[in-house]
Order: C-alpha cells, then structure tokens, then sequence
C-alpha cells in the first residue's frame, strides 16, 4: 500500500463496511463480494456480511468477512451470503398464512445498523433493493448501491451484471431446442424471465436465432403469430422458435399472473404465457407446439466472463465510493468505464425496450416477427 493510500483511509475515518444481497440470486454476485472485500481488507477496513438480505439487517444477523472468505468465488454462482426477495424493512411480513400482516421494520434494520458500528453499507441488488437503499439512506444510514438483476432494467446503467449470463442460458437453450424442433417438425415456445421488461427475451432470443421475440413492450397480435409460423411452414421451414418474455401481453389482454404474494414488495408472480401461446398456436394453425419454461435455470450456475468482470469492476468500485464518503451513490457502467450516480435518479424510471430500439431494428432485419404488422 502507497502513502497516498493510507493518508486518503486516515481521513476518511471509514472502517466498518457491511454487504449485502438483495432481491433474486444471479451469477456474479459473490465476484461483486470479492470485489468490495479484498480490496477493503488491503486498505484496513473491516467488512462484514449480512445475511439473507435486508432480512439479514432487520433480524441482526452477519458474520465478518475475512480473505480466506472470499478466495476461490470468483466464478461461484448465487451468493455466500443468502439472499431474499421478501424482506423489505418497510413492507415486512408478519404471521402465517391467511393472517399475514404486514409491518415497518426499518427501525430494527437501522437499530442493528448502529450496533454494528457501521459506516456504510454497500447493497447489490435491482431495482426494489435500490428502492429500499434508498429510503433507508433517508433515515440516516450511509448506503452504496451495486446493480445487479438479469432483468437489466435500471436505466441509470448500461448493463446490470447478471444480465450476460441469463442471455447465454436463453441462447444456449434455444440452440438446443432448434435441433429438437427440427427433427420433430414442431413449434417450440420458450418462455424467459425479464418481468415488465424484455430485454432477455430480446437479447437472448437474438443470439439463439428464435423466429417470433415476443415482450412485453411490444404487445402482440395472435395472428400475426400464426402466419409467421404458417410463412415458416409454406417456405418448407418444418419448423419454429418462440421466445416469449414472461411479462408479454397480446394487445386486447392483460400479463399472465401465476400467483401473488403479499410477502413480496411487487406480489405479482408472472408466469404461464409460454404453455397459453404453445396451446394457442395448436389450434389455430393445426402445427404442432410444445413449450418449455427456463425459470431458475437464467439466475442459477456460474457467470460468464463478461459478468466476472463487471461484477468485479462494480466491488472495487463500491469501496472506493465508501472510502471516500460518496454515500447515496450507486455504481453503473457508462459505455467503458464505471462511474456513479445518485441512488435517487438510478430508480427514477425502469429501463425499458423501445419499439426503435438497435437490436429490435437488427431482429426485424433478418426476419425476426415481433407479433405486430409494424414497430
């Protein structure tokens, strides 16, 4: 360590940093953890994880992180420290089954906070974490956002680590069923996460070849569905890719909405549109269809190189931010480099696909239909 280092730490008076996961797990959270931790250690803080999220801060349950910790992670998928989408401080759930009531916590979360005698803590995690983040920087704790979410949905970054790994899942799967659906001469549905947002779908279905995109900023028309396909089978192309973002909606009808869980900050949990569209093409057109539904497979299993280094880039970025009191920030990737933005303006507005948007002009190009005469 240089002397400029050690006098810049002096100043600051930062010596007790404390991690967390929120929300979903996806590939290059623990790369991020190593990020903020290694370097934090070289420079003399104390680091601390919390854990199973924000449940983690409200519950005063952590354990100090050490390099011994986070040696060998790197390429390790989901997260050393737990994770929870249900443990919102300001919406926290009390009780069992029909007698669930919900509560503010965010006095405990911020009880433990200074118990810990903590001078920061740096929160990964997408949209509703940063939400959370937030409204708890507005009680006074010094807070540091990462973006993760392989929805890729906060506008403030180009991308969101998480997102490169779903879309290689996406990919790989719609090459495996390409040979599946070509040998049995069928339509094969997909159906992807993203929630509102279709970027994986998108993006994904791109880089897989799929023939129909269909997302959720593109409502769609079921008959423009049934002639792609029937186009497909006149050309003699026995077969079809359907890539449908689980937030897609025709446009006369509303997102498929699986179940809801008042737990949960958004208790709407999305699912089913890929086994309606399979059935719905069966009989409308007389080809046989079978869908299949990836679910946890997009946020499960080891980070692409990509992700390793964004994530990376994101951690030793955090702590630079802590050690030099830039609190209320989140990190983002703007074109090359990591830069930072207020917290406030990262969740001002969702990231979301334009109907002019490069690669949904690129997909059009080669012949991808998007359900709708026009974009």
């Amino acid at each position: 360590m240089n002397s400029v280092e050690v006098t810049v730490i002096s100043k600051s008076k930062v010596k007790r940093i404390g991690i967390l996961t929120g929300g979903g797990d996806c590939p290059g959270l623990n790369a991020v953890i190593r990020g903020v931790t290694k370097p934090a250690l070289d420079y003399g803080l104390k680091v601390f994880g919390i854990l199973d999220g924000f449940e983690g801060l409200v519950d005063g349950r952590m354990q100090e992180l050490f390099n011994a910790d986070v040696s060998g992670i790197l390429a390790t998928g989901g997260t050393i420290l737990g994770s929870s989408n249900k443990g919102d401080p300001f919406h926290w759930p009390e009780g069992k089954d029909n007698k669930i009531k919900i509560t503010d916590r965010s006095a405990a979360a911020l009880k433990n906070y200074e118990h810990w005698e903590l001078d920061a803590v740096i929160a990964i995690g997408g949209d509703g974490t940063m939400h959370i983040t937030h409204q708890l920087s507005q009680l006074g704790m010094n807070v540091i956002g990462v973006p993760k979410t392989i929805d890729n949905d906060l506008e403030a970054t180009d991308q969101t680590f998480g997102h490169d790994s779903a879309v290689y899942v996406v990919s790989e799967a719609l090459d495996r069923l390409h040979t599946t659906a070509s040998s049995h001469h069928r339509i094969m549905v997909i159906e992807v996460m993203g929630r509102y947002a279709g970027w994986i779908a998108l993006n994904g279905g791109l880089a897989g070849g799929a023939d129909v995109i269909l997302i959720p900023e593109i409502p769609f028309e079921y008959d423009a569905i049934y002639e792609k396909v029937l186009a497909r089978s006149r050309m003699g192309k026995r077969f079809s890719l359907v890539c449908v973002a689980e937030g897609a909606k025709s446009v006369d009808g509303k997102m498929i909405v699986k179940e809801k869980d008042i737990k949960r900050t958004d208790p709407i949990r999305l699912g089913g549109i890929g086994e309606f569209i399979s059935k719905k093409i069966s009989e409308n057109t007389g080809l046989e269809s079978r869908y299949t539904v990836l679910g946890h497979l997009q946020r499960g299993g080891s980070p692409t190189p990509y992700d390793r280094i964004l994530s990376t880039k994101f951690g030793t970025n955090a702590i630079q931010l802590a050690i030099k009191k830039q609190f209320g920030r989140m990190v983002a990737l703007k074109g090359s480099e990591i830069k930072s933005v207020k917290i406030k303006d990262a969740i001002s507005r969702q990231k979301l696909v334009k109907p002019k948007d490069q690669a949904v002009l690129a997909a059009s190009a080669v012949g991808v239909s998007f359900g709708t005469e026009k974009l």
